[in-house]
């Protein structure tokens, strides 16, 4: 039986790399793919049974692909999170999901200097 499928998208900025990392080793059970922004093919987020999308700033250049297709695809059936160390990026990547229809859960705004394993454990265990 194959393991389900955890795509994360990310700015490539080292905070929400981390963030990304810790989100990996905690989905033991999927075959999880990272990837930055700027790599992100359509058919990676079709083929995922649940996704996560960090970044730390509103409006990357690297998202302009990735919005553009939220904004034209249902995604009803699919779980996903949204990350980040800014309010601004919070509130950004919470908006470019809503016409997709996602099943936004738990999404986590947190500050850089709080970045550690004990409290991304404590919101990646609200997920569930």
């Amino acid at each position: 039986m194959s393991k389900k499928k955890a795509l994360i998208i990310t700015d490539g900025s080292k905070p929400i790399r981390a963030i990304a990392l810790f989100i990996k080793e905690a989905l033991d059970e999927y075959k999880v793919k990272i990837c930055p922004a700027k790599r992100f093919m359509g058919t990676d987020l079709l083929a995922a049974d649940i996704f996560f999308i960090g970044s730390k700033r509103q409006k990357p250049k690297s998202f302009l692909y990735l919005e553009e297709m939220l904004s034209h695809i249902n995604l009803a059936s699919r779980n996903c999170s949204v990350f980040s160390i800014s309010e601004k990026g919070f509130n950004y990547l919470c908006n470019i999901l809503k016409d997709s229809e996602a099943d936004l859960k738990e999404p986590l705004l947190i500050p850089e200097d709080k970045i550690e394993k004990a409290a991304l454990k404590k919101w990646f265990n609200k997920l569930k």
